[in-house]
């Protein structure tokens, strides 16, 4: 592990293990890595509820039975986290390869889940893949799980065809319907139907056992495929929760809801002049970086990113699920995204590239939320002069700062110090509008 720019945050990770020599091991183990400081530990369910939502850190690592009950607790505690906070991600240590235990907990979605077997983890450094692997939003499960998903199913290799056998794998790893389509050369509904002649040969055909083992399968295939084909079918720019959520609304296309919602829109400032004079490739891995961390701290506030518009960043709170305090989450959205960029770009300086400095608008009001497209590409859209007016409030924020609309500002549980501007007229508007604007270091986010 290369040695930690000063400049740098560690990954905080809490520890939950009820055995004190496997904890202090691990602790030991990760105290290795210069990117990762252990900020808490716990013995119990109790406890790791406690520390965490105390404690705030990125990165959960616990065990899977614990007290009182030595039973689920730790994938109980993983989920009730994930509830409150879905920008945690959750390391499971366990001594356990059924895989009963990782369906349960993918029954969700895998973003930012790992599944990991103690024996295995003091080889290499698989462990410490994993918390930076769930840090930034990805997944990780063991490789002995995954064969344990496919092993009781294939134990008598000559039931399956070389094919069938090649399309066990593809599910088995989880890959998309696309995907799989793709690789045997067909068309998505005919893969989906050659999936199901498979599940029923192998529920026919396999030996004891072989029920479990196929449940197994659909279930760990559906709660990777939901998130990947997320992404596919509704484009990757919809925000996290928006296709559960139509899919359990049986929405569709061209339909409207009627959402009070607070829009953030941030804008790096002079970025064309900093793309004339850097790489290329450069610039895609600072814009990447840039996204990442924007993306954290709109995640960490319960909102989510709604597009990246080359290096603009729209995000909202308030849909597709009702937040009442949507404008706070805004506001310390919004404060957080200028404190992290300050930090990447002290980074960014030292290795001789350009900072971004960006503006950030904020605006409240009534939206209509939309799924717009074809079958082939579907949005999810947000409607409405709300959205125009965050655009035109981000253009007045000078790098560092926030520019927060009247019904914003109003919307606050606890009013904050702001610079009233004069009404002026914007695009799109008749009438004069009233903002304010404040530094994105002037506010705490604790209000």
């Amino acid at each position: 592990m290369p040695e930690l720019s000063p400049d740098r945050k560690k990954i905080t990770v809490f520890l939950a293990e009820d055995n004190l020599f496997v904890r202090e091991g691990v602790r030991a183990l990760l105290s290795l890595e210069d990117d990762l400081e252990v900020v808490g530990t716990a013995a119990d369910y109790d406890e790791l509820i406690a520390g965490v939502f105390d404690l705030n850190p990125q990165v959960l690592v616990t065990d899977i039975r614990m007290p009182p009950s030595f039973q689920t607790e730790g994938i109980d505690a993983a989920k009730e986290v994930r509830k409150r906070n879905n920008g945690t991600g959750v390391v499971i240590l366990s001594q356990y390869d059924d895989p009963n235990y990782a369906i349960s907990l993918l029954s969700e979605g895998a973003e930012g889940y790992a599944y990991l077997l103690k024996d295995r983890v003091a080889e290499g450094d698989q462990l410490a893949q994993a918390i930076r692997e769930v840090a930034a939003g990805g997944s990780k499960l063991d490789p002995k799980i995954v064969d344990a998903l496919i092993s009781p199913v294939t134990t008598d290799t000559d039931s399956l065809s070389t094919e069938e056998e090649e399309l066990l794998r593809l599910v088995a790893e989880g890959r998309p319907i696309k995907r799989i389509a793709a690789a045997f050369k067909t068309t998505p509904a005919d893969a989906s139907a050659s999936i199901e002649r498979l599940f029923l040969k192998l529920a026919q055909g396999a030996s004891t056992g072989a029920g479990g083992a196929l449940q197994r399968l659909k279930m760990l295939h559906q709660a990777i495929v939901d998130l990947d084909e997320r992404g596919e079918s509704m484009s990757r720019l919809l925000p996290g929760g928006v296709a559960d959520k139509l899919r359990r609304e049986g929405r569709r296309v061209g339909e409207t809801e009627v959402l009070t919602v607070t829009v953030l829109m941030s804008d790096i400032r002079g970025y064309s002049t900093i793309a004339e004079q850097t790489d290329p490739s450069l610039l895609a891995g600072q814009l990447n970086i840039h996204r990442i961390e924007m993306n954290k701290a709109v995640s960490a506030a319960g909102g989510n990113v709604w597009q990246f518009v080359g290096d603009a960043v729209m995000a909202v709170f308030g849909a597709p699920l009702p937040q009442e305090d949507h404008a706070d989450r805004s506001l310390t959205t919004a404060t957080a995204m200028h404190a992290a960029q300050r930090e990447i770009n002290r980074r960014w300086v030292a290795e001789g590239l350009a900072p971004f400095e960006i503006g950030i608008g904020l605006s409240t009001g009534d939206v209509a939320a939309a799924l717009l497209g074809s079958d082939e590409h579907l949005e999810y859209s947000l409607v409405g002069d709300t959205v125009n007016l965050a655009q035109r409030l981000q253009q007045w924020a000078d790098p560092g700062q926030i520019v927060l609309s009247e019904a914003t500002y109003r919307g606050l549980a606890s009013p904050v110090e702001a610079e009233q501007l004069p009404p002026a007229t914007v695009k799109g508007r008749s009438a004069p509008v009233r903002a304010y604007k404040l530094s994105g270091n002037s506010f705490g986010g604790d209000h």
